[in-house]
């Protein structure tokens, strides 16, 4: 349980991070409180998108990994970025992702800081 938490947290500050950067990812609320649950809302969904969906997605493009010697990671990671912010936008959560290249731009940023965060931040096993 403990690291579900701390890999939500870290989601939430590599996409809190992206938002911070790229002003074509956006958070909207009315105060901060709320933006800061939407925030940790939106890393649940994250969260749940890349446990889910991106193994599948990983299989099926398998051979274009191959090829593209692991490139092809940022174009996951982007389609990936996208399904969030559709799936916030269909949950009515103030999220968006502007753009096919924003997403990979914010992609690369959230893969980084989470990263970084997941090394810090104390594991839960």
């Amino acid at each position: 349980m403990k690291n579900f938490v701390v890999k939500t947290l870290a989601n939430a500050g590599a996409l809190g991070v992206a938002i911070w950067l790229l002003q074509d990812i956006t958070l909207t609320g009315e105060s901060t409180g709320k933006k800061a649950l939407t925030l940790i809302l939106v890393a649940l969904v994250f969260g749940l998108v890349n446990f889910l969906v991106k193994p599948f997605v990983k299989l099926l493009t398998l051979p274009l990994f191959i090829l593209t010697l692991g490139l092809i990671t940022l174009v996951v990671n982007a389609l990936m970025l996208l399904l969030t912010s559709w799936l916030a936008d269909q949950l009515d959560l103030s999220f968006h992702v502007e753009g096919f290249w924003t997403a990979v731009l914010g992609g690369l940023i959230i893969s980084v800081v989470s990263w970084a965060l997941n090394v810090v931040l104390p594991d839960g096993d």
